[in-house]
C-alpha cells in the first residue's frame, strides 16, 4: 500500500487516483500507523508552504512522514511536498520545514509571470541518472503551479527554464520530489508516477 498523506490540505485525491493508475494501490490517509507501516509515501501539497507545513505537524504526521523517509520508504513529495523537505521557505519566514534537506526555498526570478501556471520542458540534469526519470525519451512535458522552488543542490536531477533555471525534480537514494504535478502531468506524469510505484513494489520485494 502506498499511503498518500491526508493533512487536510487540497485536492489529495487527484494524486491517489493518479497512482492508482500508474499501477499503484495507493491510500489516502491520515493514520500515522499506516503511513508507518506503507510501503511508499506520497505527501502532497498545494497552497502556501506556512499553511502545509502548520497543518502537516498539527496533524500528527510530519513526523511519521520523516520517520518513514529516515528508513528509507520509498517516498514522493509533490509542489509543496518537495517545499516541506527544506528547512524553510522565503514564503513563510519562521516557519520550520521538515529540515531533511538543507537550504531554503527561494521566489522565483527574473521578468517572468508568477505564479509559473503553465506546461513546461523538462531538462534532466547532464550526466545525472534519475530512477524517477527513467525511459522518458524526446520531450517531456509537465504542469506547474507554482511561484517559489528549492534552490539548486546536489539532490537535483531535472530543471526548466524559466526566467533562468529552476529546479524541477530531486532525488535522493529513495527520496524523491517533483515541483511539477505529475497527477496532473497526462502521459509523461504517469509514466513518471509508474517509476515510483516500481520503486515501492523493489523496496518490499
Amino acid at each position: 500500500m502506498i499511503a498518500v498523506v491526508d493533512y487536510g490540505i487540497g485536492n489529495l485525491r487527484s494524486a491517489e487516483k493518479a497512482i492508482c493508475r500508474a499501477g499503484g494501490a495507493a491510500k489516502l490517509t491520515s493514520d500515522p500507523d499506516e503511513v508507518a507501516g506503507a510501503a511508499g509515501v506520497v505527501l502532497p501539497g498545494v497552497g502556501a508552504f506556512g499553511r502545509c507545513a502548520q497543518a502537516l505537524r498539527s496533524s500528527g504526521l510530519g513526523e511519521p512522514v520523516a520517520d518513514a523517509i529516515g528508513r528509507g520508504t520509498p517516498f514522493l513529495g509533490i509542489c509543496i511536498g518537495l517545499q516541506l523537505l527544506y528547512e524553510g521557505s522565503e514564503e513563510d519566514p519562521g516557519v520550520a520545514g521538515l529540515g531533511i534537506l538543507p537550504g531554503v526555498v527561494r521566489a522565483l526570478g527574473g521578468e517572468v509571470k508568477v505564479p509559473q501556471m503553465q506546461w513546461n520542458r523538462l531538462e534532466q540534469v547532464p550526466g545525472g541518472s534519475s530512477s524517477l526519470l527513467a525511459g522518458l525519451t524526446g520531450e517531456s512535458w509537465v504542469y506547474f503551479v507554482h511561484s517559489y522552488a528549492p534552490e539548486w543542490s546536489p539532490e537535483v536531477v531535472a530543471t526548466v527554464d524559466y526566467g533562468g533555471r529552476v529546479v524541477a525534480a530531486i532525488e535522493r537514494d529513495r527520496m524523491w520530489g517533483t515541483q511539477f504535478h505529475p497527477e496532473k502531468s497526462g502521459p509523461t506524469g504517469l509514466a513518471i508516477l509508474g517509476n515510483f510505484v516500481a520503486a515501492c513494489i523493489e523496496a518490499v520485494a
